[in-house]
């Protein structure tokens, strides 16, 4: 299994990242890259964006999925035929809803147990995980839940939540530490420019990583 979870802010902090997602690539591959934006609106600017941001690191192709509207067996194909599937940022709540009405879900671990690549930035990072919790309340700037989704499992490709853009404040500390003794789960928390590979077994920190488990702040 091989994963990257960005917490966000495309920081120059995170071309650290970007090149650890880079090395989980087969050299033999085509290194290309499928990205999957939250909706269509405004998809194609940020797609170029990605388009710029991972050229720079030697990815050479480059395909676009939005799952809010409709498309072809062609475009799925070519993007589960990728290296990279790249989950972005967004609306946590709206993005699962639509991965799920699209049935993406399932080929999306599919993807991953043939030796896909998965990363998410976020909003996509939290999808990786067994839950969205962490992307609503009681958590501090929760997503808005418009589309009234109850069912708020994830991939569950991991055994631990992710809290992204994380601040120390004294909220938000305190946030986290009510919501971990909730939940089985540890939650890490990354700030912006920060963190977590997965190859196989091995989990890498990239950048500042806080842990939170059973009401406490672990480190």
């Amino acid at each position: 299994m091989k994963l990257v979870l960005y917490s966000g802010g495309q920081t120059t902090s995170n071309r650290l990242i970007h090149h650890a997602l880079f090395q989980l690539v087969n050299p033999k591959r085509n290194q290309s890259m499928t990205y999957i934006p939250f909706c269509q609106d405004r998809s194609d600017l940020f797609f170029k964006r990605a388009i710029k941001r991972y050229q720079g690191v030697g990815f050479k192709k480059f395909h676009c999925l939005p799952v809010d509207g409709p498309f072809t067996r062609q475009d799925l194909n070519k993007a589960l035929g990728s290296d990279v599937i790249y989950l972005a940022g967004g609306n946590t709540f709206y993005f699962l809803k639509h991965l799920r009405k699209s049935g993406l879900i399932p080929q999306l671990k599919q993807f991953v147990e043939r030796g896909g690549v998965l990363a998410g930035l976020s909003a996509g990072a939290i999808i990786l995980t067994p839950h969205i919790g962490t992307a609503g309340p009681p958590l501090p700037e929760p997503d808005d839940n418009d589309v009234k989704l109850k069912n708020l499992r994830a991939l569950g490709l991991v055994r631990f939540e992710f809290y992204p853009h994380y601040t120390s404040t004294p909220n938000t500390n305190r946030a986290i530490l009510q919501y971990s003794r909730n939940t089985k789960y540890p939650i890490f928390a990354c700030p912006d420019g920060s963190g977590i590979t997965i190859n196989e077994n091995r989990m890498t920190f990239i950048g500042k990583v806080v842990m939170f488990s059973g009401g406490k702040k672990v480190w």
